[in-house]
């Protein structure tokens, strides 16, 4: 959240460890001026209570009336029971709010008696409805998996709404769940209670069969509490869902900032490769960059970007020289920056469509297998063309980001990969490609552009000027011991023109330093 001047980002953290523990789970606390560096702070939750004797779990913040910020979470008592708690800054002149009060009366929301013990949890940000009652979800399984509404006049007590937000029969259990505003028109964000005239709403949750976060683009009425997706055929099954990234990231929340007037989308990365990796290194997870995010103007789909200051980091500029033609089994290295941080952005021109390969419909049902089968090494008609990353030398371990045209009857389809399979020739590391469909016209523009942000293990590519977005997790063995190369390429036998390539070696950010001072 934002508060008093100050980024405020809460995070499940086990101080006794780097892995997940049920019984050491507390809410850690980092806070920053501009959303790039930040500052540790000593954790803001720990299980200290009956209600939370087992762990203080997911949650949101929310800023009441009068400027006291609150925290929602769940808390699993002694006899291992999700509740939902409340804690309140114990002092809210304190711009790094470093207290925090955990009230006895908690937990504010019981386990209700239609839901298992164990899957009742992470309650959203709070909003107000027009009634002037404030509204949580929180989401729930039994039979179905399923969003519960509670809503309160005081923020203590609570009381559930008959129906729930949204249901889905074929989710399973659902988690960090984020409901907020967008505008119709324009990327400027929304607080989270606005309705009415001009404004959708995002319905996101992450869903624990597939570890992956869907959305839908729908309407919200406040007097009954339900969600109406724009797109009823994405209703029920969460399967035929919008994805918010079709890489390596789970359990993303939001948050509208007050400072900038906009939404900002974070999302987490977890490992890919051993346990043992986790131990060895001390930590497991990471916050990706953080995004802003809008609604696209098709009404359906969300864009998402990296906000304005990670370009702070940049320093060291190279260029391609416009015009650059990629001709079929092109490989022009990108030279002059540091592969290991860096910020790219190039834009593909396609001067002809001719020869798109045909499309196969039964691809849109796992465009994942798809980009596996059709990998950057396999030749095509348009494509594969795009970047080539944190490659070594003799390009044993590489990963490629990049795109393929299809002819579909009239029409052409756009699919977009991120290729791991040869990222790594360490052993037991988890090595996927990525991969989805593209809501672009291509005959219309034929110009791509892709913008990707490598930071050591992690990689983040927003294509189409961010409609899709694809994360990932590499572990190069060679990186340990000498530098990543870059590469532009086309392995398709149409050939593809770079218009615009712009690389930035990247600062290094002061990430969870302790001890540090803040302005």
């Amino acid at each position: 959240m934002y508060y008093n001047g100050m980024y405020h980002l809460f995070y499940q953290y086990n101080p006794h460890g780097a892995l997940w523990d049920i019984g050491n789970l507390s809410w850690g606390h980092s806070v920053s001026g501009d959303l790039v560096n930040w500052v540790a702070l000593n954790t803001a939750l720990d299980p200290t209570s009956p209600f939370d004797a087992n762990g203080c779990w997911s949650g949101s913040t929310t800023i009441l009336p009068g400027g006291t910020p609150a925290i929602l979470y769940t808390g699993i008592n002694a006899k291992k029971e999700q509740a939902q708690n409340v804690a309140f800054a114990k002092n809210s002149s304190d711009r790094l709010l470093r207290e925090w009060d955990k009230p006895s009366y908690n937990p504010v929301i019981p386990l209700p008696a239609d839901v298992p013990d164990d899957k009742f949890r992470d309650p959203s940000t709070a909003w107000l409805g027009r009634d002037g009652l404030w509204r949580i979800a929180v989401p729930a399984a039994g039979g179905v998996a399923s969003t519960l509404v509670y809503r309160s006049v005081d923020f203590l007590r609570w009381e559930r709404n008959a129906a729930p937000l949204h249901s889905s029969r074929a989710a399973g259990m659902v988690e960090c769940m984020d409901l907020f505003s967008v505008k119709e028109h324009g990327d400027d964000g929304l607080d989270t209670s606005a309705n009415g005239p001009g404004v959708r709403h995002v319905l996101m949750l992450s869903v624990m069969d597939t570890l992956q976060d869907y959305y839908m683009v729908g309407r919200y009425d406040d007097a009954t509490d339900a969600f109406v997706p724009e797109e009823p055929e994405r209703g029920d099954d969460v399967r035929n869902w919008r994805r918010l990234d079709y890489g390596h990231v789970y359990a993303s929340k939001s948050f509208f900032d007050a400072r900038k007037n906009r939404r900002v989308l974070w999302t987490w990365a977890n490992e890919s490769g051993s346990r043992a990796d986790d131990v060895a290194r001390g930590w497991s997870g990471v916050q990706a960059f953080p995004r802003k995010v809008w609604l696209d103007k098709d009404g359906k789909g969300l864009r998402q970007w990296p906000v304005e200051e990670i370009e702070t980091l940049r320093r060291k500029r190279v260029g391609l020289r416009r015009g650059t033609m990629l001709n079929a089994g092109a490989l022009n290295e990108i030279v002059g920056v540091a592969c290991s941080q860096a910020d790219v952005e190039v834009a593909f021109k396609i001067p002809s469509l001719a020869e798109a390969e045909p499309f196969d419909p039964n691809w849109l049902l796992d465009p994942q297998k798809l980009c596996g089968e059709k990998g950057a090494s396999v030749p095509g008609g348009v494509g594969p063309f795009g970047l080539i990353v944190m490659a070594s030398g003799d390009l044993r371990e590489h990963t490629a980001i990049f795109f393929r045209v299809f002819r579909h009857h009239d029409t052409y389809k756009l699919l977009m990969c991120t290729d791991l399979t040869r990222s790594s020739t360490r052993p037991g590391v988890y090595k996927p490609p990525y991969g989805g469909f593209v809501d672009v016209d291509v005959e219309e523009h034929k110009s791509i552009k892709l913008r990707t942000l490598i930071d050591h293990s992690v990689l983040e590519s927003f294509g189409a000027e961010g409609r899709i977005c694809i994360t990932a997790r590499v572990y190069p063995e060679h990186a340990e011991a000498s530098n990543s190369r870059m590469f532009v390429f086309n392995n398709g036998t149409e050939m593809v023109k770079v218009s615009k390539l712009e690389a930035w070696e990247l600062a290094t950010a002061s990430v969870n330093a302790v001890g540090e001072t803040l302005g």
